[in-house]
Order: structure tokens, then sequence, then C-alpha cells
């Protein structure tokens, strides 16, 4: 099999998802559902048309339940190695210097779904990311009127949000010199309008050119330390290797460091998985950390010969870069494929970079797209014969997940008894006599 092919896009399961939409500029599109409770929102690629992402066709994330905020009572609280502790409320924030920032957030397990081997986690394909314009306040400018004292390091950021069962608060630190920079904001507008609850409302920090863990939502309380924060979501979740290894290889803890910056990366929008012969404009966006995004190739024949995209629009530090390519197709099954590089001479790769989490995926973008004068319907494969669902399934997964989501899974029973495992230790009743029943089930429906 073609190395190209490892990394297709599976258009027809995309196809089945939501319908194929005329690639005009805002045009709504159906998520696609990850997750309903905690919610996981992914947008598909017909999508990836516009420069700034409309906030209903943003991708959401959350590892908890969405919190109910009263903006009228809600602060801000810093501590830890200040002068002056501070709790400021909403008003107090936009008495501060307003800026305003286009970047693209996106999600560290964005494209999980395609990394070989599988790993748990959020099936995701390449829609958990988008571009809007953040207004709020510079973090630094918050820092200055609480006083950092000498010795301090790092932000430990913590959110409305509660913890499910006995999954860890999610919290995350944030070097100082990133807080610092003066790009780093506390937004309360997402494209000119106040966050919404799913976005984090009222208050999110905004760490331009890195993943979305550091994006927390809800924010209510910094704390000035004098180290990293030791919790699970930083020295457990979120890391990856400092280092190459082979697919598949085990990794120990102390090869592992924070995931922060993106990775320069690209997604085609359009054509669909079906096209008339003829003139056809491909079109997508590029996007990178905090180098500009310079260059865009497309093929056609799968990575074999490359043509340059025409960039559109103006260039922006951390947003997304629109481009185009016109192409002259003929009858057949065609491999398209697209590849971005930044001014720091950043390419993407043809093979992903493969790590145990699933994180940063950035090998370039291959789809199929059969071009013919009739379109023929995309063929779906039926799910194979597994054991019925014992009760403990619907119990223990479904309480959190959905089925949909489950389906995305492809987990050896190896990896299912780790999640079990996992889920267990977050509250889940699992009992003995049921576990194997349970990972049999798993295993059948959901397996490798």
């Amino acid at each position: 099999m073609p190395s190209t092919r490892r990394h297709l896009l599976k258009v027809g399961l995309a196809a089945a998802v939501t319908p194929y939409l005329a690639n005009s500029a805002s045009a709504p599109v159906k998520m696609i559902t990850l997750s309903p409770s905690p919610v996981d929102l992914e947008m598909p690629v017909e999508g990836f048309v516009d420069e700034i992402t409309p906030v209903e066709n943003f991708f959401v994330r959350c590892h908890t339940m969405t919190p109910k905020v009263d903006a009228a009572t809600w602060q801000l609280e810093i501590t830890g190695l200040v002068n002056t502790p501070l709790k400021l409320s909403l008003a107090d924030l936009k008495k501060l210097p307003k800026v305003e920032l286009i970047g693209v957030l996106e999600c560290a397990g964005n494209g999980r779904s395609f990394y070989k081997p599988g790993m748990p986690g959020a099936q995701w394909r390449f829609g958990s990311v988008g571009n809007a314009k953040w207004t709020g306040v510079r973090l630094r400018d918050v820092l200055a009127k609480a006083g950092v004292k000498p010795g301090a390091a790092h932000l430990l950021l913590d959110g409305a949000d509660s913890p499910m069962g006995k999954m860890p608060d999610f919290q995350r630190s944030l070097p100082l010199e990133k807080a610092n920079h003066e790009d780093t904001l506390l937004a309360y507008e997402m494209n000119g309008k106040p966050l919404t609850p799913e976005h984090g409302f009222p208050l999110r920090v905004i760490a331009p050119g890195w993943a979305g863990d550091s994006w927390i939502k809800w924010l209510t309380k910094i704390e000035l330390l004098d180290k990293e924060h030791d919790g699970f979501w930083m020295k457990t979740a979120y890391r990856h290797p400092a280092k190459h290894i082979e697919p598949g290889a085990a990794v120990t803890p102390a090869d592992l460091i924070p995931v922060t910056d993106i990775n320069v990366k690209s997604v085609i929008a359009t054509p669909g998985p079906w096209a008339k012969p003829g003139a056809i404009v491909v079109q997508g966006v590029a996007w990178s950390n905090s180098s500009l995004v310079t260059k865009v190739d497309i093929s056609a024949d799968g990575g074999k010969t490359w043509n340059a995209a025409k960039l559109l629009g103006n260039a922006t530090k951390y947003g997304f870069r629109r481009f185009t390519w016109q192409w002259k197709a003929s009858e057949g099954t065609h491999t398209l494929m697209a590849r971005a590089t930044n001014a720091a001479g950043q390419t993407q790769p043809m093979e992903p970079e493969w790590n145990p989490s699933g994180y940063l995926y950035n090998a370039a973008q291959a789809r199929e797209v059969v071009v013919a004068k009739v379109q023929s319907p995309v063929a779906t494969k039926a799910e194979l014969t597994a054991p019925a669902a014992p009760d403990v399934y619907k119990q223990a997964c479904l309480s959190c997940h959905d089925d949909h989501m489950m389906k995305q899974q492809h987990l050896t029973r190896a990896q299912w008894d780790r999640e079990v495992t996992k889920m267990t230790g977050w509250g889940a009743q699992v009992k003995d006599d049921q576990r194997s029943a349970l990972l049999d089930f798993l295993t059948a429906r959901f397996g490798l």
C-alpha cells in the first residue's frame, strides 16, 4: 500500500456524517459529534472555506460538563507569588487596554484518528481547529496589577468547571515567559461577541501558537508558582516525546515533555469526494504556530508531483491563510494532497511523527476524489457482528459518551483494558465479574 494512502481521509465516512455543501463562505455545516456529554464537536472539512471560523462552526472540546457561570458574580482571583493578591470582576478587566488578536485554536489531539498504530482518546480527524478574532486584555497587564514577585516562574490556571467522578481537576500551568508575551490574552469576546458557554464564558486564556490545552476556559484563578504545576494534566496528560520514536514503541515518562507549539498544517476543504471532469477549484486553509505560512503546494497524484497554490488574503501571525489551486481534472480516481510551509522553513511531512497520545498530527493531508460525469453513491461498510452489549457498557461507558463516539475508537484489548481502568478510577462502576464481558464486547465491537 502506498505510504500516502495510510493517512487517507475517509471521505466515505465524512460524506455519511454530513452532506457536501456549496463552497460559499460561512455556509452552515453539520458538526460531527464525538461526544454529547461532555460535549466534543468537530467541524467537517467543508467548513474550512472561511478565514475566520464562525462560532457556530467552531469545534468544541470539553473534559468536563460546561459550567453555568453568572457574569455578575464571577471573579478572577490572582494569588501566589504576587505583591497584591487580587479579585477582579469582568468590569475591572474591561478597564484595562482592550486588545484584539486573530489566532488559531487547535486541539493537541487534532488528527489523532490517523495515527497508526492507533491510541485511546477522542478520535479527531481534521476539524478540532478554528480561527477566530479574540478580544480581551493582555495577561501581562493583569499580572502587572498584582505585581509578580521574584522567583515566580509559572502560572497555575484553573477554571469554573468541576471534575467528573474521581477525575483530577483540569488545571494547567503556563510559563511566565509565555504569559508575559504581548500576544497572550485573557479574552472575553470571540468574533465580536461575548464568549459562548462552550467556548469559555466569561473569560478564557488565549495562548496563540500553542495547542488548546493551554487555552483554559471559564478562567477563575491564576496562581503564581516557582515551578511547573505537578498535577495530572501537566505531568501525565498532554505530554509527548522530546525526540523521535518508532511507531508503537514504549516511552518512559522521563522522555516526555509538555505539549506547547502547534505544527504547520493544512486542510483541503473542496472539492468533496466527487467532482465532474474539467476545471475544479481546490481550496482550503493552512496555519502554523507563530511563523507565517509562506507556501502551500497541491498534488493531484498522491504526492508524485506538486503545484504551487495561490495564497489569499492578508497574512496574520497566528491565523488561517486561505489557498486555492486551479485543477484541470480528468475522469478517474485522484489523490489530492496539500502541503504547507512556514517562514521558519518547516514543511508538513509525508509521514506523521508518531507519539503514544496522538498529539500534534500534521502529515500532509491525502484524500481521494472520484472525478466522473455521474456521481455514484458512496458504499458503506457493514458493522461486524459482535456480542450483545452488556448492561455494564450502558452504565459505565454510555453515561458519558454516546455509541457514535465509541465506534470511532479502534483499540486492542490491552488498550481497552487500560481505558476501563482509567474509567473506574474516575468513578465508573465496573465489578470484577463484569470486566471480562465488557472487554470482550469492546474488543469485538470497537477493536482492531
